[in-house]
């Protein structure tokens, strides 16, 4: 069996990142950070009551 080696005309990532891009250009590009897991019934309306800490 022999060994198959990939290669591509493309940069490694590592060794060309991209580029900075400022927050508010993210932001305006994805929206805003949502969080990994949806908040209950109970934990939405507790929010709306006491607002985020």
């Amino acid at each position: 069996m022999s060994n198959r080696i990939f290669t591509s005309s493309r940069p490694d990532a590592w060794t060309s990142p991209r580029p900075y891009t400022d927050a508010s250009l993210r932001m305006a590009a994805h929206g805003r950070v949502l969080p990994m897991q949806q908040l209950s019934l109970l934990e939405r309306l507790l929010e709306r009551l006491f607002g985020r800490a």
